[in-house]
């Protein structure tokens, strides 16, 4: 006989454990099934949508992230209106005052003699912002010089930024070489208004006839 004796399982408390009948199945383990995952909507977006592989793409270069991230600003020309601007222009207000100020404390101004309706002065010519049209008026007929030439020269001269739009074709450069047509426009403007201005004030003398300027100027403000 053998000395070796037979161990019997115990239960938790103690007590001994039958064994299992020959030929009796094993407990069934309890397994444990997933959840059925939530289900999708489909959505108008996503039946648009193309599967990567059926892009037409294609790799054309690679690019530093450098190149991607970094943004080229351009330099700004613009600054604010308060204070560069005006800042200026109360400057040179200021100034144009004081120098105003010191022409009439300092410079004798006389007014001329009162009319005379029986006397007929030598030289009549009108005011030098008027003797321009004076000088048209020797040349022209009164309604093209008194009416028409003004009148084309106001409307034209208002004309000129609409008519000379820049560069871009946008009018927001105001710089000269942007601007060739109004600088041109405007300079004919200027050029022509001084010559007839010049002409009637220092070549006219008595009688509004042809003179020159060596005895003295036949003008007045």
């Amino acid at each position: 006989m053998s000395d070796e004796k037979q161990v019997q399982p115990h239960a938790p408390g103690g007590s001994p454990v039958a064994p299992a009948a020959a030929g009796a199945e094993p407990p069934a383990r309890r397994t444990t099934v997933p959840a059925a995952p939530a289900e999708r909507r489909t959505t108008e977006i996503d039946k648009q949508r193309v599967p990567m592989a059926a892009k037409p793409y294609r790799l054309l270069a690679l690019v530093k992230q450098d190149a991607v991230v970094r943004v080229q600003k351009e330099p700004d020309d613009t600054v604010m209106t308060w204070p560069h601007l005006l800042a200026i222009e109360f400057l040179a207000a200021g100034v144009m005052s004081v120098f105003l100020l010191l022409m009439g404390i300092f410079i004798n101004a006389p007014l001329e003699d009162l009319a005379n309706p029986n006397v007929t002065p030598a030289v009549a010519k009108a005011p030098w912002y008027f003797v321009g049209l004076q000088e048209l008026l020797v040349y022209f007929h009164p309604t093209v010089a008194g009416v028409l030439t003004p009148t084309f020269v106001l409307v034209g001269a208002a004309l000129v930024p609409f008519i000379d739009r820049g560069a871009r074709g946008d009018g927001g450069s105001a710089r000269p070489r942007d601007r060739k047509v109004g600088v041109m426009l405007f300079t004919l403007f200027c050029v022509a208004g001084l010559t007839v201005t010049f002409l009637g004030a220092i070549f006219r003398g008595p009688g509004y006839t042809w003179t020159l300027p060596l005895f003295g100027l036949e003008f007045s403000l």
